[in-house]
């Protein structure tokens, strides 16, 4: 029997032992989110890994049939492609090391080749594809109103997820019960496993919403995170971390998700690639924003420039002794645990 992986963004669902039924549907029918099969073709780099739903990651053979998600990519700094610009011969690519699967319509130079799959068909149950969205939380009337440090960026690869473990520790040290989640970005699993390391007492990201990646329609998107959001607050959470992926401004419904937290952001961390990036961040989405971090704050010209531009203070958290600042300007955003 061929051998079988399934990727992370499968962890929500419930799918049988391999072998189970799989069959190939008219591209028309194919929907954002469908799990499909596929194989992995020869290439010459080994280089690729692929996410399985415990975390770790492996690289495939030539020949594996893998299970994945139908989804779109628009990263600014890595790749950008589609599961609708798959043609008849099936050839497609993992998107992401998740299991994001799509044809990949254009890359960086400087990233990875992608792992080459040709389509093998969608996964079936009871006559019908299966879609994430088929395990997504119900609807709920619980309102969402936790303190949340809002982590956002200029672009990818910023630093967020850094900044991210650091303000859950910083929480944790302040006696908070937290929550820790990513709700925008491009399916994988390790950058919200990287906020229970640092000790979050509770983890989520949009694939618990059903959804691959969020490059959705807004109102995909919001109809999906706001039960996600309801569940979150239903865990009894003191304090929350959450980042959106990629930068607010990208198709990622970053803009979105701060608006579905509303008044619950009490602080806001936005992580710079530099010192110029900060004013146009602030100057193209206009919000306030409270601590500046990532390669912007790498030096002290950095933390200089940065202020001098735009009167804002930052942080190189990487540093362990700015922990200390973090964690005083954490409790004058949201408080001590059982201090009144």
């Amino acid at each position: 029997m061929t051998p079988l992986l399934m990727g992370s963004v499968t962890r929500i669902a419930d799918l049988p032992e391999w072998p189970f039924p799989f069959e190939k549907v008219d591209h028309e029918a194919w929907r954002s989110g469908d799990y499909v099969v596929a194989e992995v073709l020869p290439r010459a780099s080994l280089t690729e890994q692929f996410e399985l739903p415990s975390g770790r990651t492996c690289t495939p053979l030539a020949g594996d049939l893998l299970v994945g998600a139908l989804a779109r990519r628009a990263a600014t700094l890595e790749a950008t492609g589609s599961f609708e610009n798959v043609e008849a011969d099936g050839l497609m690519h993992c998107l992401t090391g998740a299991g994001c699967m799509g044809l990949a319509t254009s890359k960086s130079r400087f990233s990875k080749p992608f792992l080459p799959l040709r389509y093998r068909g969608h996964v079936m149950r009871g006559g019908r594809t299966v879609n994430m969205s088929d395990f997504a939380p119900e609807p709920s009337d619980t309102p969402y109103a936790i303190p949340t440090v809002l982590l956002v960026g200029t672009s990818m690869s910023a630093g967020k997820t850094y900044a991210g473990r650091v303000a859950v520790r910083q929480l944790k040290e302040l006696g908070h019960t937290v929550v820790g989640a990513k709700l925008t970005g491009a399916g994988r699993w390790h950058d919200t496993l990287s906020f229970k390391d640092a000790g979050a007492d509770f983890t989520f990201d949009f694939i618990d919403a059903g959804l691959p990646t969020t490059v959705v329609t807004p109102e995909e998107y919001r109809a999906a995170i706001g039960p996600l959001l309801s569940r979150i607050a239903e865990t009894g959470a003191t304090a929350a971390v959450i980042e959106a992926g990629a930068s607010p401004l990208e198709p990622y419904n970053g803009g979105e998700l701060v608006r579905m937290l509303g008044s619950s952001v009490a602080y806001t961390i936005l992580a710079a690639s530099d010192p110029y990036a900060v004013v146009g961040i602030l100057d193209a989405w206009g919000r306030k924003v409270d601590l500046v971090t990532g390669p912007a704050s790498n030096t002290l010209a950095g933390v200089e420039l940065v202020h001098t531009l735009t009167g804002l203070p930052a942080l190189d958290l990487p540093d362990i002794h700015t922990h200390e600042s973090l964690r005083q300007r954490l409790a004058k955003a949201i408080g001590i645990r059982g201090q009144a």
